[in-house]
């Protein structure tokens, strides 16, 4: 009894461990591309002048000197203040408000501000950029933070959208499968499948999906046939 006990918790935290790299890696890359798009409108918005290939230039002297990295730090080091501001003991997420807390109460913002001073710091330094350049950017700097800040809203705003959608689609998959219509079946999988991509990999509604996605091949690959055997029943729910 002790040792399934033992198994049990280890197999729990092996899980806890994997959900939190995979949050880690979903934010990083989603965030990441949310706060670059951010930088590039604003960095536009203060240099109206400037041709496309200038603004480009620009952008890639200050990825040179170290924006890529500097906003993964910014992010992890948001979402690691935010989890002990909040209170996040597990370290994994159970639902998208709540890393939205977390990003707000991290310092994101502040995180980004602190950032674009060092990196254009560093760029003028080097004689990348001018001057002029320099301090338009440092002088206009609110107007990249709004824009930035706009764009991790949105971003929220759509994985909640996202997951109303998916869990919209799970409960009509549902509906047609206790009615044994597969061809509805296949089609609300295919509307999961491609929301499932867009959402921060929350444990609950990925183990949903994963039974379903179990459950769905099994009866494809049983001829479309609902005559599943208990034990296939029970190695759905146990492959998630």
């Amino acid at each position: 009894m002790e040792n399934n006990i033992n198994n049990e918790l280890n197999i729990n935290n092996n899980n806890n461990i994997k959900n939190e790299i995979e949050q880690k890696n979903f934010l990083e890359t989603t965030l990441g591309k949310t706060i670059n798009t951010g930088i590039d409108i604003g960095i536009r918005a203060l240099l109206p002048n400037y041709i496309e290939q200038q603004v480009i230039d620009i952008k890639d002297n200050l990825m040179q000197y170290g924006l890529k990295d500097g906003i993964k730090k910014s992010i992890d080091d948001a979402v690691n203040l935010g989890k002990s501001t909040v209170g996040i003991v597990t370290g994994n997420f159970e639902n998208i408000s709540q890393v939205q807390d977390v990003i707000k109460s991290g310092g994101i913002i502040d995180n980004i501000s602190n950032l674009l001073d060092d990196i254009i710091n560093k760029v003028y330094k080097n004689g990348l950029i001018n001057s002029t350049v320099a301090n338009t950017i440092k002088q206009g700097k609110n107007v990249i933070l709004n824009n930035v800040e706009k764009n991790i809203e949105k971003t929220f705003t759509d994985q909640l959208n996202s997951l109303d959608n998916t869990q919209k689609y799970i409960n009509n998959w549902k509906e047609y499968y206790n009615n044994k219509n597969f061809e509805g079946m296949e089609k609300e999988y295919k509307k999961i499948e491609k929301e499932i991509d867009n959402l921060i990999p929350i444990e609950k509604t990925i183990n949903e999906v994963r039974t379903i996605e179990n459950l769905h091949n099994l009866i494809k690959n049983n001829g479309q046939d609902f005559n599943l055997s208990n034990e296939q029943l029970e190695l759905a729910q146990k492959l998630i």
